[in-house]
């Protein structure tokens, strides 16, 4: 399992505002490791995140996860691939007001047509190994920062994906919690085998983190947004 970028050429706005972000970008992602990609403000992080994670279609071109070019496919197929095969943590942990902690995870499942009663005992087991065990019951808004990142963490795993795309996990969280949340997202990474990419400006990250990507734009042949 790997995820491969291969000439990924990305332009967004329109006409005198256009702005070539990425341009012939090629990359490869292992399986079992967690890679940091690092960069200043407008170098394409979230947008390679958002390339990889079949949200945004590259305007030149593949995007290659276990050999499958997830650029070339259909709508409707891309968002299979999002349901299925990909998982999200974005930055603030987008959880639900009102919804209990495990039913956070069983909201998302529900988005990808899984039964509530077949992935409830999955749910709960995610969770405890995530630390959150005596918290199943609780709402988001009695939880911490770090305990709300792991709650978005579980539910990016719940349907064991073999992407994990996680976008700033530590902005919301101090010190101590960040070096935990990221210990956490790697080992989980390399205990579960997936290919994990992770755009920050956090150095806790990148000490963590197996490997680096260097996003800073090398001008004239890049342009930053």
């Amino acid at each position: 399992m790997s995820l491969e970028l291969r000439g990924i050429s990305v332009t967004l706005g329109h006409g005198d505002a256009r702005v070539t972000v990425l341009d012939g970008l090629d990359a490869t992602f292992a399986a079992g490791t967690a890679t940091a990609l690092v960069g200043p403000s407008g170098s394409g992080k979230s947008t390679l995140l958002a390339v990889a994670g079949a949200l945004l279609r590259p305007d030149a071109g593949q995007v290659l996860l276990d050999g499958a070019d997830l650029a070339a496919l259909s709508e409707r197929d891309r968002a299979r691939a999002r349901r299925e095969r990909i998982g999200y943590m974005f930055q603030s942990g987008n959880l639900l007001g009102g919804l209990v902690v495990v039913d956070q995870l069983l909201a998302a499942a529900s988005i990808a047509g899984r039964s509530h009663r077949q992935l409830r005992p999955r749910a709960e087991e995610l969770l405890t190994e995530l630390g959150l065990g005596h918290r199943l019951r609780h709402r988001a808004d009695q939880l911490s920062g770090g305990e709300r990142q792991r709650v978005a963490l579980g539910r990016a795993l719940l349907l064991e994906p073999a992407l994990l795309l996680v976008d700033e996990p530590t902005a919301a969280v101090d010190r101590t919690q960040a070096r935990a949340l990221t210990e956490l997202i790697v080992g989980t990474t390399a205990g579960r085998g997936c290919v994990t990419v992770i755009a920050t400006h956090d150095p806790a990250v990148l000490a963590v983190a197996d490997s680096a990507f260097d996003m800073a734009p090398s001008p004239p042949e890049r342009l930053s947004a």
